[in-house]
C-alpha cells in the first residue's frame, strides 16, 4: 500500500448505535445481522459527494447508505440480495420521506455482482459514490439476551442459509465476488467518482486478515486507484479519553481468545477504504 496515502480519523461513534438509528430507520432494522453505522455512512456521503449527486449502494441490506443519503439531498440506488431486507431498506427509505428527506431512494432485489446490468442503463458514468460494506462471514452482530442460570441466547446474528449469499462464500469467494461487482460499479462510476467500503480487519484461524488491504487490491484490480484509507472510531471521544462502544460479540471474541492464552484487544474502528475512478478515463 503506497506510504503517502491521505488518512484521517472519522469520531463516527459520539453516540451509540441504537441512538444513532432511534426514530430515524423503522424498528424491524434491528433484525439484520449487520448494519453499516449510520454516522459512517452519513460522513462518507458528505465528504465524497454534493447534494443532487447519485450514491449509489451494490450490498444494501436494510438501506442504511440509502437512507443517509436521502437525507442529505442525494439520489441513491441499492441492490440487496435478499428480499426480506429488501423489502426492509424500502420501507427505510419511505419513513425517510416521511421525515422530510428531500432526496430519491429505490431499491432493486438482485445480486451487487451484477450491479451493473441491474440498475437502469441511463446511470452509467453518472454515479458519483459507491458507499457499501461487504459481509465478513455468515455469523455477526446481533442481537443477545440474558438468561438466568443459562448464559445469553444469541438472535438475528446470521444470514440466510442461502449458499450464494456472499456471507457463505468464505474469503477467497468472498474477494473474488468483491472483484466482479467492483468492476462493474467502475463503469457505473462518472469520471472523478469514488468507492468507499467500510471494513475492518478479522481474524481466521487465529491470524488476523487484513481485509481492507485485500479489498484495496481488488479494487486497483478493477482499474480502480486507491485514494485514502480512513479510520472511522467505533468508540466516543470525550476530551482525551476514549469512550468503548464494544459490542457483546466482539468482547466475548476477546475473552475466548484470552481464555486460550491469545493476547487481543477489541476493534475500536472500522477502515474506509476508499478508492476513486481516474478523472479522464
Amino acid at each position: 500500500m503506497p506510504t503517502d496515502l491521505a488518512l484521517s480519523v472519522w469520531p463516527t461513534a459520539q453516540q451509540p448505535a441504537r441512538a444513532q438509528r432511534a426514530g430515524r430507520y423503522v424498528e424491524l432494522s434491528g433484525t439484520h445481522p449487520a448494519r453499516m453505522l449510520p454516522a459512517i455512512a452519513a460522513r462518507a456521503i458528505a465528504t465524497y459527494s454534493a447534494p443532487g449527486d447519485l450514491v449509489l449502494d451494490p450490498l444494501c441490506g436494510i438501506g442504511t447508505t440509502l437512507v443517509e443519503a436521502v437525507h442529505l439531498g442525494r439520489d441513491a440506488i441499492g441492490v440487496e440480495y435478499e428480499q426480506p431486507w429488501a423489502d426492509l431498506a424500502r420501507g427505510n427509505l419511505a419513513h425517510a420521506r416521511s421525515q422530510g428527506a428531500s432526496g430519491h431512494g429505490e431499491v432493486i432485489c438482485g445480486d451487487g455482482r451484477h450491479v451493473a446490468g441491474l440498475v437502469d442503463p441511463a446511470v452509467r458514468g453518472l454515479v458519483t459514490l459507491v458507499l457499501t460494506s461487504p459481509p465478513y462471514g455468515p455469523s455477526l452482530h446481533g442481537q443477545v439476551t440474558a438468561v438466568p442460570g443459562a448464559g445469553v441466547r444469541k438472535r438475528h446474528d446470521r444470514y440466510s442459509n442461502d449458499p450464494a449469499n456472499l456471507a457463505h462464500v468464505g474469503l477467497a469467494g468472498l474477494l473474488d465476488a468483491m472483484r466482479v461487482m467492483l468492476a462493474g460499479v467502475a463503469v457505473l462510476l462518472r469520471p472523478g467518482g469514488y468507492v468507499a467500503m467500510t471494513v475492518r480487519p478479522w481474524w481466521r484461524q487465529g491470524r488476523l486478515v487484513d481485509l481492507p488491504g485485500a479489498l484495496g487490491r481488488a479494487g486497483e484490480d478493477a482499474g480502480l486507484v486507491l485514494y485514502e484509507r480512513d479510520v472511522a472510531l467505533l468508540c466516543g471521544l470525550r476530551h482525551d479519553a476514549l469512550v468503548p462502544r464494544a459490542s457483546f460479540f466482539a468482547l466475548e471474541q476477546v475473552r475466548k481468545a484470552r481464555a486460550r492464552g491469545v493476547p487481543r484487544l477489541v476493534t475500536a474502528h472500522e477502515d474506509l477504504v476508499v478508492l476513486r475512478r481516474v478523472p479522464g478515463r
